[in-house]
């Protein structure tokens, strides 16, 4: 079997079992990653920067003994230092070059892992489709007229495409969720302080920013949390402690769970038929599995929660765009793409005091959701309103140009009107996706589930969210629902390997 082949059927966790036996080579390995990733290139452009030699260099003195030694991987180009590498984070802004390497970087360094190129995202993560003006649209290998999703649909594009086997990720509106749901990958949204932005950030998004990846396995995603998670002495908190390891939790059965079903949407919007069906597909597989599912409503959580979190957004956009006008030594308004634009000027309209509210009222809905969902193991809800879209629709009637249109007649007074606006880009940026941001606001962990493909032959991924700090439940039922729905065996048909 060539190397090529079984890059594309092992996960990571296997890849490093092969090396660990003396079977293949990390030379091979990131031999044959390369090779895959320039295959595909002009298919999924999924790669923002190239880094061959240096991994090349890499595999060449690479530990052996290392849990993931030789394991071809990528990372996100959005908010990582990578020493000497530029981070663009989608944008035309002048890249930003760290003299450092983040802490997550180190810990997969550490692991063995070898990152072979930086992943697309679309700017400064905005989006829920990976596409920019600055690197151009990133395409789903299921079918590369649609989307892979956003805003880590670069490195869901790279694992589905069978380039590395997992890859580096962040969410903090549902991007991990939303490519994983898109590409038929796992996709763990963890829980708030399990592992580190520092030092470039200490908390992004007031908190509602996490780090992780997505890969094919659930036991992928378990040992990487375990070999990346933890505070460091930056962090500005931490998640409880696991009980053990996750790979451990991965590998156990999850016994008999009480889970509960969300249906609705929280924006009012439309949700298409097949998003129901994916989420009846999971709830069949749960039951299969030996668990009650019950059926829940959370009426808390409803348009003036996902406005406020709109807001927070909007405030943070404005905060990054002066912060890179600093950096650069100039405006970046000529820079950023105008739904960028939009919602940065959107936040510069917003007092700080209307912030903090919000925020606070975000922390109050948060509490009352973990309170009365307490007695549930976990609530499955949909991930994406609609299959996998075709690239380029998410902004078909111009929007943004509606409002800044708008921004432009307003007095810095007409608040009422600021909050409509608010309201126009959230049914604007979110009909894809309603639901993922209620997780990044409560801090819970939340899993993408690959359990269901589209009659067009499109993945359509529900997710699982947990209790606060319990990622070894929902990685044991992951696991689970791995093995009973048999998703381990679907690829992507994108140039099988020989």
């Amino acid at each position: 079997m060539s190397i090529e082949r079984v890059l594309w059927e092992q996960d990571a966790t296997g890849l490093g079992e092969l090396v660990h036996r003396g079977e293949i080579a990390p030379q091979e390995l990131v031999d044959a990653a390369i090779a895959r990733a320039e295959a595909t290139r002009p298919d999924i452009n999924a790669i923002a920067t190239p880094l061959y030699d240096d991994a090349r260099a890499r595999a060449k003195t690479i530990d052996r003994t290392l849990p993931l030694a030789g394991v071809p991987f990528a990372l996100k180009d959005l908010g990582l230092g990578i020493k000497g590498v530029p981070i663009h984070g989608g944008s035309r802004i002048p890249p930003f070059t760290a003299d450092f390497n983040s802490v997550m970087v180190e810990r997969y360094l550490a692991a063995g892992l070898i990152p072979i190129a930086t992943s697309t995202s679309p700017e400064h993560g905005l989006k829920l489709m990976t596409e920019s003006a600055c690197f151009g649209i990133t395409r789903n290998p299921w079918n590369t007229s649609h989307t892979t999703g956003g805003s880590s649909g670069g490195s869901a594009a790279l694992v589905a495409a069978g380039v590395v086997p997992a890859a580096h990720a962040s969410d903090g509106g549902g991007s991990i969720r939303v490519p994983s749901a898109c590409s038929g990958l796992v996709g763990l949204k963890t829980s708030r302080g399990r592992v580190p932005l520092t030092p470039l950030v200490s908390e992004s998004w007031y908190g509602m920013v996490v780090d992780h990846a997505v890969s094919r396995s659930v036991r992928d995603t378990a040992l990487l949390l375990d070999l990346t998670h933890g505070a460091d002495p930056l962090s500005p908190y931490a998640a409880r402690a696991p009980k053990g390891f996750f790979a451990a939790a991965a590998a156990r059965d999850p016994g008999k769970l009480s889970l509960a079903v969300y249906r609705k949407s929280p924006l009012g919007l439309l949700i298409s038929a097949e998003t129901l069906q994916a989420l009846d597909t999971g709830v069949a597989l749960a039951r299969e599995g030996g668990h009650t599912v019950e059926e829940i409503d959370l009426p808390f959580i409803g348009r003036d929660f996902i406005a406020d979190f709109c807001k927070t957004v909007a405030s943070a956009v404005a905060g990054t765009m002066r912060a890179e006008a600093q950096r650069i030594g100039r405006p970046v308004t000529g820079d950023v793409e105008r739904a960028t634009r939009v919602l940065g000027r959107l936040g510069e309209m917003l007092s700080a005091g209307e912030v903090y509210e919000g925020v606070q009222r975000l922390n109050a809905t948060a509490r009352q959701l973990i309170e009365e969902t307490a007695r549930y193991d976990a609530v499955l809800m949909p991930i994406i309103a609609h299959p996998p879209l075709a690239c380029g629709s998410m902004d078909p009637k111009g929007a943004d140009e509606v409002i800044e249109n708008l921004l432009d007649k307003l007095h810095l007074t007409s608040l009422l009107k600021v909050k409509a606006l608010f309201g126009q880009l959230m049914d604007k940026s979110l009909w894809f996706t309603h639901w993922p941001a209620i997780q990044n606001v409560s801090g819970q962990p939340s899993i993408a589930l690959p359990v269901h493909v589209t009659a067009d032959g499109l993945p359509l991924g529900i997710q699982a969210a947990g209790r606060p700090g319990d990622e070894e439940t929902l990685l044991s039922f992951a696991a689970q629902m791995e093995k009973l729905s048999g998703w381990l065996q679907r690829r992507a048909p994108l140039k099988v390997p020989g």
